[in-house]
């Protein structure tokens, strides 16, 4: 017999009775579990613990979950931002106090997640979640173009068919949507012999490299780092480093540098 506060971790800390029952909670282990303290009563039927996530916990009084961006982000997907308002999915599709609210079957795929985060999102945002979640296996490309055959949707069947699977990171992914809707050329993970791969390539001549938060964790990353460097201009690849704040926060500063570099070193040649 598994004990209540077993059963609620592996349900996320808030669960129904129904679904409580299923995992082999049974109704004394429950009523011990209130007198005990240990489980709260936070709605006819709806059992929490006492350190639940209050989101979830307001969501599921209203009889939803976290959809879209929200969703996406306990996925581990790449979201490049926070929504402003938690987003929820919810069958009923009614108003629900301080967040957005998805109307949508329960539970929620992985494909649902993203086709919410596309439809929903500016298109950057929604690129990049619904790109990492068809990079790590979560999502399959052909069922995710399925679910937008309609023409009013022409602009989302556009954007899915820049995801790239052999991205390497969200800033890779940030960068290449810039410079290709700046009209540039952008190849990914380009060899350079001695170097290895560059993360993208510009009109066949400027580099770029993402840099992380944590991308000189040791003394080798960064000596390896500094190598890395050195080979791109030997080989003539001038190389331009960018981050995830300047893509956030001075994409049009990004783009504007990239064409800036791009002109002097044709110029230079």
């Amino acid at each position: 017999m598994r004990t209540i506060t077993d059963a609620l971790t592996g349900l996320g800390g808030v669960s129904g009775i129904d679904s409580l029952m299923r995992a082999g909670v049974s109704r004394r282990s429950l009523e011990a579990g209130l007198r005990d303290g240990v489980v709260q009563r936070i709605a006819r039927g709806l059992y929490a613990l006492p350190d639940a996530d209050p989101l979830l916990a307001h969501a599921a009084r209203h009889h939803a979950v976290p959809g879209c961006a929200t969703a996406a982000k306990t996925a581990g997907l790449w979201v490049v931002k926070a929504p402003d308002r938690p987003h929820l999915a919810a069958p009923h599709g009614r108003a629900i106090p301080g967040c957005l609210v998805h109307r949508s079957k329960l539970p929620l795929t992985h494909l649902d997640i993203v086709c919410q985060s596309l439809r929903c999102l500016p298109h950057l945002e929604g690129l990049t979640i619904a790109e990492s979640a068809v990079k790590k296996g979560l999502v399959q490309l052909p069922a995710l173009r399925e679910r937008f055959p309609a023409a009013r949707e022409k602009s989302i069947r556009g954007l899915i068919a820049k995801i790239r699977p052999q991205s390497g990171s969200i800033i890779e992914t940030m960068a290449r949507y810039l410079l290709e809707e700046a009209g540039l050329t952008v190849e990914m993970q380009v060899k350079i012999p001695g170097m290895g791969h560059l993360d993208l390539l510009v009109d066949g001549l400027l580099g770029i490299e993402t840099d992380g938060f944590a991308h000189h964790s040791d003394r080798a990353a960064y000596r390896e780092d500094r190598r890395r460097w050195n080979i791109t201009v030997i080989r003539g690849v001038p190389t331009l480093r960018v981050t995830f704040d300047m893509l956030q926060n001075q994409p049009e500063e990004f783009v504007r540098m990239v064409h800036q570099a791009l002109a002097m070193y044709r110029r230079a040649r």
